[in-house]
């Protein structure tokens, strides 16, 4: 193994940075109270340690070739969040996080957007081992993540993580697939040795989504050579509302129906309850000098949101079929007499005296909902995964001085999806009210064998020469929901829609197992020629058993120009193979178009009636990116810039909606599609357009002392542009103005942290430029939205070395997210723009006692 004072200077980073838990990241500001002392002293000797990005001796941020943020675990328990994906948002101005209410999967699941491109564009690791995906596909993605399928993040609880990194450059030929925007690396703690307990709680200002949270982190000595970490966390939390009654139905309310809610449908953050999850790192060093080493986790939650409202007297196929002209009345035992009733111009006592003269043999659903009704969508996740692993240095023979990793990764994410408060029309009086609609299941396998050698090369260091293997098999499972949610029942010969309307249950003849397999094989090389400039070469060949093979490249290089100033460029390919499920998933979902509500059928692309609406066999995307940047660090002071543009091509996303015809039903019916005689439209998964993303990331720090205590002041800020540059009528016109404008173009935060003896207090600013305000993926309901400006504050008192309590707020002055028009708030009865990039909740208060042993 390579023995350099560069080497050496790293190592000693590391231990240091451990033994003073530091936070370790160009964004990071907050450091334990009990610390700041030691940390004085020694924080022009601590370096910033990222692991991914490079698979030579772990370099300093300042000395990477390319942009990484390293966000500490200290930095990841202040602010009051407690979801990781807005733990990381606030600190990475460059992804976006939105709320999804109403939005059928992607309530239960919320997407990431990394650098503008969707959220199966990020690479996620765990302890630098490859994260399986989440089961579910973004139907109603928010129109950048339109039918992706990117991991969980939101089960990686904060207090088991020793810090994140993201590289925030392509990866694919370091990587693999999905590293197109860039890579988050989440990195467990290690210790053998103490722990943490957090306990919060926290409520809107509105008096809604009050949350409870207990977390614990335990680092415990396996043997004398080894160690356990283990962390656990429970929450709840209680859906919120930011609606209005709708125009429609304060207009029944007004003809006398004293059973209409108000509101009747919420738009708001989902109800997640027994939300735990357990993680596990372990490791113990063996007698030949390597390290045995085995994490995972295990996540479990259940989620339920609002869903669309059913007016009483117009949906269609369940209350009328002409509009609301008439209420469908059918017939229960072909005794006849069942005549339609009509209801125009008659209030509530009058249509319900109707109703209750029909005989005894006819049925409407009025009678059972005279007040409509409104689904509750939700359901279990459950998340789980294993990685086992033995790493080390050859210590004799032919291979000798070469470092080994072998690691074998199994991941499972399970979501069974139910609705509520819904009905089968089809089965007429006899419909159950709640379903279980089935389950989607994601199972990945992965294998991997890495190797790297220092080749003494007559250059300022050895040369880094690393290379290896992957082995991937990918599993997307379809189980079928119980019958009610699917059945076609006696009555729709009458008029009325089968399956369990609003997310119809999936049916045994698209239930089923769909499987792919891959392997890769790369090489990577790094020299530093002198003792300012390196450069970095990475070749990757795959081979996927469904469409062939890949070979991507990257170079990258650094210039240090001084002590104090660097150069950095990179350029590379990538691409992004289509999972499994966007290949296979049948579904049909429920959307609002102009208030009126539709069934819309997700079929795969291979489907003979896709086929014939243009559909093709889904193929890679393929990237090409290019970045150079500058870094400064000294005096206390550091600061990148970079510069990066990202062109993909062949991106997959929905195709526009296309209408069903009679015809196209009788082809589904003959393929074996059943439960679509309600459907109006139909959309599936598509390589369509192409587009072309730029930004600047410039992220900042400086420390001082100030007000007789230490201050860290950070700004991080991202401009980002996208243009579609080629797409056709198959992706439409409304859905490319989404992803070239729904996310903001400018986006900052600056952070003041300022610690006293005993106090210690964060400030946090966050900038969200102008944006396109959508709501409910309906193009009449659009609005260029103004910039926003929200504050998060914390303040903490040590009570002792063990003991903290702190009290914050975040959006501290309650600003308000862009307001939806009088028009959209009458027809869908909300207050607010889905794509709002600060939420729609408002102001958010908490309190958390945290105890360190």
């Amino acid at each position: 193994m390579r023995e350099n004072n560069k080497y050496n200077k790293i190592a000693w980073a590391i231990k240091l940075s451990l033994a003073a838990s530091l936070s370790l990241g160009v964004n990071s500001i907050a450091v334990a109270q009990e610390e700041m002392v030691e940390t004085k002293q020694k924080e022009q000797q601590i370096e910033k340690i990222a692991i991914v990005g490079s698979r030579s001796a772990p370099r300093s941020v300042s000395d990477s070739p390319v942009p990484i943020d390293i966000i500490g675990g200290d930095e990841l328990s202040k602010g009051g969040n407690s979801d990781m994906l807005n733990l990381i948002s606030t600190t990475v101005p460059s992804l976006n996080v939105h709320a999804q209410p109403i939005s059928d999967a992607a309530s239960l699941i919320r997407p990431i957007n990394l650098r503008g491109l969707s959220s199966d564009s990020t690479l996620v690791l765990l302890n630098g081992k490859r994260r399986h995906r989440a089961s579910v596909i973004s139907f109603l993605g928010g129109g950048i993540n339109d039918g992706a399928q990117g991991p969980d993040i939101s089960v990686i609880p904060g207090i088991a993580l020793k810090q994140v990194e993201v590289l925030r450059d392509g990866a694919a030929a370091q990587y693999g697939s999905d590293a197109i925007a860039g890579v988050i690396n989440f990195v467990l703690k290690d210790a053998a040795e103490g722990g943490t307990i957090e306990v919060k709680r926290g409520e809107y200002y509105e008096g809604d989504g009050t949350s409870t949270e207990i977390a614990a982190n335990v680092g415990m000595a396996l043997t004398k050579e080894g160690f356990v970490n283990l962390s656990m966390q429970y929450k709840n939390s209680d859906a919120t509302s930011r609606s209005v009654q709708r125009g429609d139905a304060q207009e029944i309310a007004d003809q006398g129906n004293p059973f209409i809610a108000n509101p009747v449908q919420v738009w708001g953050s989902p109800e997640i309850k027994d939300d735990i999850t357990v993680f596990l790192n372990a490791g113990i060093d063996l007698d030949n000098g390597g390290q045995a080493y085995m994490f995972g986790n295990y996540s479990e939650r259940d989620i339920r949101g609002g869903f669309y409202y059913r007016n009483p007297h117009n949906r269609g196929q369940v209350f009328s079929n002409d509009g609301g002209e008439t209420l469908q009345v059918v017939d229960t035992t072909g005794d006849g007499g069942c005549s339609n009733i009509g209801i125009v111009g008659l209030n509530h006592d009058e249509i319900s005296a109707k109703v209750n003269a029909l005989p005894e043999n006819c049925f409407t659903f009025f009678s059972m909902f005279p007040g409509g009704f409104t689904p509750n969508f939700g359901g279990n996740i459950t998340d789980t995964s294993l990685a086992m692993g033995m790493k080390g240095e050859v210590k004799k023979g032919i291979f000798e001085g070469i470092n080994y990793d072998f690691s074998g990764v199994v991941g499972r994410n399970e979501s069974t999806f139910q609705l509520f408060n819904s009905v089968n029309a089809s089965l007429g009086p006899d419909t159950p009210t709640n379903f279980d609609a089935g389950k989607y299941i994601q199972l990945e396998k992965t294998f991997t064998a890495d190797f790297v050698k220092y080749i003494p090369a007559g250059l300022y260091q050895d040369l880094t020469f690393a290379f290896g293997t992957q082995w991937t098999e990918e599993s997307f499972e379809i189980v079928a929901g119980e019958e009610s949610s699917w059945k076609i029942g006696p009555y729709v010969s009458q008029g009325l829609s089968n399956g369990s309307n609003g997310f119809p249950g999936f049916q045994p003849q698209t239930a089923g197992t769909s499987t792919r397999r891959n392997y890769a094989a790369y090489i990577d090389v790094n020299a530093e020629f002198t003792e300012r400039f390196m450069a970095a070469a990475a070749l990757r060949f795959e081979d996927y058993d469904s469409f062939g093979t890949t070979t991507n490249y990257k170079l990258t290089s650094q210039f240090r120009l001084t002590d104090d100033w660097a150069l950095r460029a990179s350029t590379s390919s990538g691409f992004r193979a289509p999972t499994v499920g966007q290949a296979n998933v049948t579904n049909v979902r429920t959307e609002a178009d102009q208030g009126e509500l539709i069934d819309i059928g997700v079929i795969p692309a291979t489907n003979p009636v896709a086929i014939l609406k243009g559909a093709t066999v889904l193929t890679p995307e393929e990237s090409t990116s290019y970045a150079f940047g500058m870094v400064y660090t000294g005096y206390g002071f550091f600061l990148t810039a970079d510069y990066y543009l990202i062109d993909v091509d062949d991106r997959i996303s929905q195709s526009t909606n296309f209408d069903v015809t009679p015809e196209d039903i009788a082809a589904l019916k003959a393929a074996g599609v059943t439960g679509i005689d309600s459907l109006t439209s139909i959309t599936y998964l598509t390589n369509d357009f192409d587009t072309r993303t730029q930004g600047i990331d410039i992220v900042a720090n400086y420390s001082t002392e100030l007000f007789n205590g230490q201050s860290n002041f950070a700004l991080a800020y991202n401009w980002n542009d996208t243009e579609v540059v080629r797409f056709s009528e198959i992706t439409g016109d409304f859905r490319v103005s989404r992803l070239e404008n729904d996310l903001p173009n400018h986006r900052a935060t600056l952070t003041w942290a300022q610690s006293w003896d005993d106090w210690s207090v964060l400030l946090r600013s966050n900038y969200y430029g102008e944006y396109q305000g959508v709501h409910a993926d309906d193009s009449t309901l659009t609005t260029n939205a103004s910039a926003k400006v929200t504050f998060d504050v914390e303040v903490n008192y040590f009570i002792n070395d063990n003991f903290i309590v702190s009290a914050g707020a975040q959006n501290l002055l309650d600003n308000e997210a862009e307001k939806l028009n009088a028009e959209g708030s009458q027809i869908l009865g909300a207050k607010y723009y889905e794509t709002s990039p600060m939420g729609i909740n408002g102001g958010y208060w908490y309190l958390k006692g945290t105890y360190k042993f």
